[in-house]
């Protein structure tokens, strides 16, 4: 404390105000840093580069993983420590609310998940939903596919309208992406969106099997809510959008960029969704 504040307040007043020998506080501020000190030092360095490189989103576990990557061999909790000492966090988390309705007279499917989100390959189970983003000119909707084995997101829309034509944009794309695979699971809530002429037609045209979660229970798609407070919480919470495109540009630049080919899973033993799927399927 003396040392912060020696540029404004005498130190032989404070080393008296607070009992200190003057003589002792000389040979503290002179004695060169110990090498514990010094080694701290740089991994806080390295931690708060990482932590930069990734925008904030990573909190002591990843910083840890990226650091042994690096070749450092470095515990969790030294992580931890530092990265509080050091006023470094990852993004906090806020609530959202719903945004699909599911107060109408269209025909449901049946949950056939029963909230069972593994999956032993890539397109057995395909889960979605729609999110959205405030801006400066309105509401940006997000529709997303995600596929349950690698947790990859293979398909995502955005429109500036809720409707059936967001949600069966993407899901084209993730049958683009996935090469038109049949048999898949796709499991949603069961919203309007959902329950549409447009996207029970898209389904059933191409072999993919319709499954949705019971009225009002959001663990039966828990696996695409969490992917939706991820979003929020590294890419979204913060930030201002001055326009819809701004938010566009965001978006492309968590999923394509950082969410599916640099951010580490925990789930998925510290790999990125790309990189799980590089190392597990043939």
């Amino acid at each position: 404390m003396i040392r912060r504040h020696e540029e404004n307040h005498a130190v032989a007043l404070m080393c008296r105000v607070l009992d200190v020998s003057r003589s002792g506080y000389y040979d503290w501020r002179n004695r060169p840093p110990s090498a514990r000190a010094q080694a701290n030092q740089r991994l806080t360095d390295d931690i708060r580069r990482i932590h930069e490189e990734h925008k904030g989103r990573v909190g002591a576990p990843r910083v840890t993983r990226h650091l042994r990557e690096e070749g450092q061999r470095v515990g969790k909790n030294r992580v931890a420590h530092l990265m509080s000492s050091n006023s470094l966090r990852a993004k906090a988390a806020r609530k959202y609310k719903a945004t699909t309705h599911s107060n109408h007279s269209l025909p449901v499917a049946p949950n056939l998940l029963e909230q069972d989100f593994s999956a032993t390959a890539p397109n057995q189970k395909w889960v979605s939903d729609i999110t959205y983003i405030a801006t400066d000119e309105g509401w940006l909707y997000l529709a997303v596919v995600l596929d349950l084995y690698s947790r990859l997101v293979v398909g995502w829309a955005m429109s500036e309208r809720m409707t059936a034509r967001l949600v069966c944009d993407a899901l084209q794309m993730a049958l683009w992406r996935r090469k038109r695979p049949r048999g898949v699971i796709v499991h949603s809530d069961r919203g309007s969106q959902y329950c549409s002429g447009d996207y029970q037609r898209l389904l059933l045209e191409n072999g993919l099997v319709c499954s949705m979660s019971k009225k009002g229970d959001c663990y039966d798609n828990a696996a695409m809510e969490s992917w939706n407070h991820s979003l929020k919480v590294e890419a979204i919470h913060g930030e201002r959008f001055i326009t819809r495109q701004v938010a566009k540009d965001h978006v492309f630049e968590y999923v394509e960029v950082y969410y599916n080919r640099k951010r580490l899973h925990s789930r998925l033993g510290y790999l990125s969704p790309e990189a799980f799927e590089l190392r597990y399927v043939a």
